[in-house]
């Protein structure tokens, strides 16, 4: 079979390659996957960059985000059969109760091998099936943006029908959120950077589109269109630069949930003043993604995927990503 692998890291692009690799097969307790679509997340160039928190592991295949088919089973396997549709999870190790760093160093396409590749071999504890009315494209989608998303908004302080989201830009998280949000009856405002991306936000439900580039002072703007209360979640794709006008955006006793510093920009503390809670999120568990699947199912959500690309055609479909012009998921079919 043929897989992408990690044959330089810190090269970006040029240290993937496309390499010719011996066909899985299960232990007692995994199940191979014919892989037919995978989505790629912000950390996947990070990590050919050389500088995602958690080192890839030289010689793996990259992507974390996969869904596929079951076509064979190892024998003490319980949880799968042959013919189930299923998708990875971010964190293989992480299955229920509170994240730890423990769990964070074990990743797919980082530390162990990922999905970009014709077949993988996975445990069955580091799999969920996927909603039947999703294709392979959509649940493709789900293992990390989708699933953040998720997180981000039924954490500590749960969404709560009637309250108010802002959202930052059009990538996999923040247009999640906005479909998540939208399901639990809250009000979206999002923030964009262009006239046609504000339209396919508003088709998409946000209540309120601000354009950040005609509109510097969005902060301002999002406490104007919330009645001068704010925002009772941001859910902050941003970078660290957004994080202060986020905060200023946000009502006394709501949360900004800080997704990833993006830079290497700093901020003052000082903006902090905003009786808010500031949380951190770390995607998902299994459980959780399984109940994320279940919201899913039960609305029939569809996830939105901007642009597929074949397998051949991975590396454009990395470019594609980094140029940061998609509304929703870039995914990689086939192979």
């Amino acid at each position: 079979m043929q897989a992408y692998i990690f044959e330089r890291l810190g090269a970006g692009l040029e240290g993937l390659a496309l390499r010719d690799r011996a066909e899985p097969q299960p232990g007692p307790h995994e199940v191979v996957v014919d892989i037919h679509a995978r989505s790629v997340n912000n950390r996947d160039l990070r990590i050919l960059d050389g500088i995602y928190p958690v080192a890839g592991r030289p010689g793996a295949v990259a992507l974390s985000d996969g869904a596929g088919e079951v076509v064979a089973v190892g024998e003490a396997v319980s949880r799968f059969a042959v013919g189930d549709r299923v998708a990875a999870t971010y964190f293989p190790a992480w299955i229920d109760g509170p994240f730890s760093l423990r769990v964070a160093t074990d990743q797919f396409g980082c530390t162990r091998d990922g999905m970009l590749a014709e077949l993988t071999a996975v445990h069955e504890n580091a799999l969920v099936k996927l909603p039947e009315h999703l294709s392979f494209e959509e649940g493709a989608a789900l293992p990390c943006a989708g699933l953040t998303a998720w997180s981000a908004l039924i954490g500590p302080r749960p969404i709560l029908p009637g309250e108010s989201v802002l959202t930052i830009g059009t990538g996999g998280v923040a247009i999640f959120a906005l479909q998540f949000a939208k399901l639990f009856g809250a009000t979206v405002v999002s923030i964009t950077s262009s006239d046609a991306k504000a339209q396919r936000l508003r088709e998409l439900g946000a209540d309120e589109v601000i354009n950040y580039v005609t509109t510097p002072d969005w902060d301002r703007a999002v406490r104007e269109r919330t009645g001068g209360r704010g925002v009772e979640h941001v859910v902050e794709t941003g970078s660290i630069e957004t994080l202060a006008r986020s905060v200023a955006s946000t009502a006394e006793g709501g949360v900004v949930t800080f997704i990833a510093a993006l830079t290497d920009a700093t901020f003052d503390p000082r903006c902090l003043f905003n009786p808010i809670m500031l949380r951190r999120t770390y995607v998902g568990s299994r459980t959780g993604f399984e109940a994320m699947n279940r919201a899913i199912s039960a609305n029939r959500l569809q996830p939105v995927i901007s642009r597929a690309f074949e397998f051949g055609e991975a590396k454009d479909a990395y470019r594609y990503f980094a140029s940061r012009k998609q509304i929703g998921k870039v995914v990689i079919t086939g192979g």
